[in-house]
This record gives structure tokens, C-alpha cells and sequence, in this order.
């Protein structure tokens, strides 16, 4: 995520970005930037144009709308990313990721997510809860899930290179939106947390997840769980909006109470990042910074 000194016209989700293999993704409305760092030390970079429904469709930029198709865009680009920086450390190897295995990858990432789903309710279901009791039991056995697996996957050394690198994601955004210098030195001063990281959406779509399964009609089990599926794009619509709405506020005593949690969070998903990781991430901002600059030049006094 992020914003550099040039800005900063539209700070309030100008920048996306992700932690991938040995690198980072950053993106702007119309640009995506994947830095990966080689063996050799070299930085291998990535652009590419995003061409995003929401500009092609202006209905679809329409509040508690919106949310949705950048929801879906996000883990095409995610996919995209990771797809990217897998074949650039792979074929140091002699090795490459293909198509295949990249769909098998998708197809185990969303069952290990219907999971998330469902366990949850299935846990909660057979303590015979009811109401609004029911849903928050249920949503804090799903959060206690959640920060069970990011603490075992934190454990396994390539995966806590990715934390490192989601923590220089981190760095690299909070230093562009706060107007510093995009170098090693400012970068390493800035915190590795960020209010608007995906972790903070979750825990926003927890809270979310709860308000509305407490006002939704007993269909039964199955229709219970399958409304809790079928309303996964509403849940994100929603939680987009909020997440706008605290980004947009976030100098506010209120706000910062309340994307707390999320921030605490966060300390699970980042890992403080090395100086070379830092680089990778200040290269990602700084291309993306620059795509802007050369597709709106800025026009000379007549």
C-alpha cells in the first residue's frame, strides 16, 4: 500500500501492494510494479498496465459498489505477482512454475479458505449457540484459527522471508505517504505496520461478518453456511468502505482506537525487514511513482 514527496493528490488508497517470493508488489490505479530480489543481488523488475473495470465501467466506481470489483482485481494481481516472482527463483534453480501448478495452487489456497469458512460455523453450531452470541463465538473461533496458522506458517524460514518482505512493503508506502525521502535511510525509520494492510480488512470483515449474520433470517445449517458463502462479495464491499472511511480518518483519536486490533494483528503478519529488503520494496514505489509521472506528464504554463 502506499503514497513519496510528489504526491499527494489522492493518498487514500492510491497505492496496493503485497509481499511476494523474494520481493514485493506494488500498484497504483493504472500500474503494477513487481521487484524481486535475485541471488546474484540484482533486482529483476516487472511493470505492467492495469486496465481496471472500475475505469472502464463507472458505475462500477459507485460507493459500496466498488469494493467488490477491487476485491476480485486484487487477488488477480496477487496471483499475478506470486505467479511472477515463483518463476523468478525458480529458474535460478534450473526449474519453472507452470500454469498447472499455479491452478492447483488457487484451487488448494480456496479450499483451505471454504475451510475457514465452514469450520468455524460447524465448531459454533454444536455449542447450540443462538443470535448474536452465536456469530461472535463463531467469529472469534475463526480469528483464533486464523492467528493459529500465521503463527505455525511463521515458523518455516521462507515464509518468514515473505513477512520480512510484507513488513518492507510496509516501510517503503509509509515513507511515500509521509512525504520522505525514498531512500534506505527514511525508510528504515518508518513503521512496518500500515492501516490499510489486508490484514486490517480481515479483521474489519470479521467485525462486519458479525452485524450481518446477526440480522439474517435461521435458514437452517446449510442455508446458514451457504449464505455465509454466497455473501463473501458483500462482506468485501462493505469492509472496503469502512477500510476507505478509517483510511481517509485515521489522524482521528476514534480511528485509531478503532484500526487498533488490525494493527496488532499485523505484528503476526510482518516481520521487521533486512536493507536489502527494504530496497526491493523502495524500487517497486519509486518505478510505480515514475509510470505515473510518464503517462501524465505534467503540462508547461501557457
Amino acid at each position: 500500500m502506499g503514497s513519496s514527496s510528489e504526491q499527494r493528490e489522492e493518498p487514500s488508497l492510491a497505492f496496493g501492494g503485497q509481499a511476494v517470493l523474494q520481493g514485493v508488489m506494488i500498484r497504483s490505479q493504472k500500474h503494477m510494479v513487481i521487484c524481486v530480489r535475485k541471488k546474484n543481488g540484482e533486482i529483476l523488475t516487472k511493470t505492467d498496465n492495469i486496465n481496471s473495470l472500475s475505469e472502464r465501467h463507472k458505475v462500477l466506481k459507485m460507493p459500496f459498489i466498488r469494493g467488490i470489483p477491487a476485491l476480485f482485481e486484487t487477488l488477480y494481481l496477487g496471483v499475478k505477482g506470486l505467479f511472477f516472482s515463483a518463476n523468478a527463483v525458480l529458474e535460478e534453480e534450473g526449474e519453472k512454475f507452470t500454469y498447472k501448478e499455479m491452478a492447483v495452487t488457487i484451487v488448494m489456497t480456496l479450499a483451505l479458505s471454504s475451510v475457514f469458512i465452514a469450520v468455524p460455523f460447524v465448531l459454533t453450531t454444536l455449542l447450540k449457540l443462538t443470535g448474536v452470541v452465536f456469530n461472535l463465538v463463531e467469529a472469534t473461533v475463526r480469528l483464533a484459527i486464523f492467528l493459529i496458522y500465521l503463527t505455525l506458517v511463521s515458523l518455516w524460514g521462507e515464509f518468514r522471508r515473505v513477512l520480512q518482505y510484507h513488513g518492507a512493503e510496509h516501510k517503503a508506502i509509509n515513507t511515500y505517504e509521509a512525504g520522505a525521502a525514498l531512500d534506505l535511510a527514511s525508510a528504515r525509520k518508518f513503521s512496518r505496520l500500515h492501516p490499510r494492510c489486508g490484514t486490517s480488512f480481515i479483521f474489519i470483515l470479521l467485525l462486519i461478518s458479525i452485524l450481518l449474520f446477526s440480522i439474517m433470517p435461521d435458514l437452517g445449517f446449510f442455508g446458514r453456511l451457504a449464505y455465509r458463502v454466497i455473501l463473501i462479495p458483500v462482506l468485501g464491499a462493505v469492509s472496503y468502505e469502512v477500510l476507505k472511511f478509517s483510511d481517509r480518518h485515521r489522524t482521528s483519536k476514534s480511528m485509531k482506537i478503532l484500526v487498533m486490533p488490525g494493527l496488532v494483528l499485523q505484528r503476526l503478519t510482518t516481520r521487521e525487514p533486512d536493507d536489502d529488503m527494504i530496497t526491493v520494496a523502495l524500487k517497486a514505489v519509486y518505478e510505480v511513482i515514475r509510470l505515473r509521472q510518464v503517462a501524465t506528464p505534467t503540462k508547461s504554463p501557457s
